[in-house]
């Protein structure tokens, strides 16, 4: 058996950018001096006319973006979650979110799976942040190739746009022919009718790996993809909530205002549901390899088939 193919999305949205700097003559790309990091360094290198960096200063970087967008330009801004998202919160809101300019912002290392750079480099809060900005797409992607579906779609997108991107590298799952990205709407990966599993991000592989261990026990495991948080796909989670028992979410992120929460508004208002949201539980992160940190809060395949045993 082959070993699975895994890509950082970082790197996929690296690539994305300079894959479609051609078509996209107004795109524009500015980092914070993080390029090498980000990714970003892989557009520089092909459109350096077309790549600005700002610096250490992720809000004066916004505020050039803000400018850019209102000239015509595409820009996407660049940085860690923590820093494009938390650190600069303020700005996004004010000067891109406002006025509802064109303007994307490609958050890397987010979440836990930033590893040894610790509780402070580990945003957990950018998905609830972005979410509560109004008219901001929000997007967190599984795959290679959904963050590089979900960069076009970005493109084509008018208006303010959050993806979300990791620094380890993680399966391609959506390498088929039928795979299709849309905005908005969530992609059923395994069918099922005793519980669901909402994943997002990174974690959507985990959940076909705990879905898996748990059919070994008899139980019939749906797994959703949802890769927008914001329009969520509000059909496909009312859907599983009327066809299954138990609805379980799993984020890299914490449960207070994220996936998790999105899903519980959808459910509270169409389809009340029992729901657990699994993710950080109120804490900061800490330092440690990715790996040992998914284990500890037990949200690779192994800690998620564990924690729904415990639930069900």
């Amino acid at each position: 058996m082959s070993e699975v193919k895994k890509i950082a999305t970082r790197e996929s949205y690296g690539n994305a950018l300079a894959m479609y700097g051609e078509e996209y003559p107004d795109l524009v790309v500015l980092d914070a001096d993080l390029a090498n990091a980000t990714k970003t360094n892989i557009f520089q290198k092909k459109f350096p006319d077309r790549h600005i960096d700002c610096g250490i200063a992720e809000a004066n970087m916004t505020g050039i973006a803000a400018g850019l967008a209102t000239c015509g330009k595409i820009p996407f801004i660049s940085s860690f979650a923590m820093f494009a998202s938390g650190r600069n919160f303020e700005i996004v809101r004010n000067s891109i979110g406002y006025p509802h300019l064109n303007v994307k912002i490609g958050a890397t290392h987010a979440g836990i799976t930033v590893g040894e750079d610790g509780a402070s480099h580990q945003c957990l809060e950018d998905l609830a942040l972005m979410r509560t900005i109004p008219g901001m797409t929000v997007v967190c992607p599984s795959d290679d190739i959904e963050t590089k579906a979900a960069v076009k779609a970005a493109l084509d997108l008018e208006g303010p746009f959050y993806m979300r991107t990791s620094r380890a590298a993680s399966p391609v799952i959506n390498e088929n022919p039928d795979y299709k990205f849309e905005l908005g709407k969530g992609i059923t990966l395994r069918d099922g009718k005793d519980i669901t599993i909402i994943a997002t991000g990174v974690e959507v592989s985990y959940a076909l790996e705990a879905a898996e261990k748990l059919a070994g026990d008899g139980v019939d495991a749906r797994v959703i993809n949802i890769h927008t948080i914001k329009p969520i796909d509000e059909e496909i989670i009312v859907k599983a909530a009327s066809e299954t028992k138990k609805i379980f979410t799993v984020e890299e992120a914490t449960v207070i205002g994220g996936l998790g929460s999105a899903v519980c508004d959808v459910l509270a208002e169409k389809h009340p549901a029992e729901v657990h949201k699994l993710g950080m539980q109120d804490v900061f992160g800490e330092s440690g390899s990715w790996s040992a940190l998914l284990e500890k809060y037990e949200l690779d395949g192994k800690g998620i088939y564990s924690q729904i045993k415990k639930k069900l």
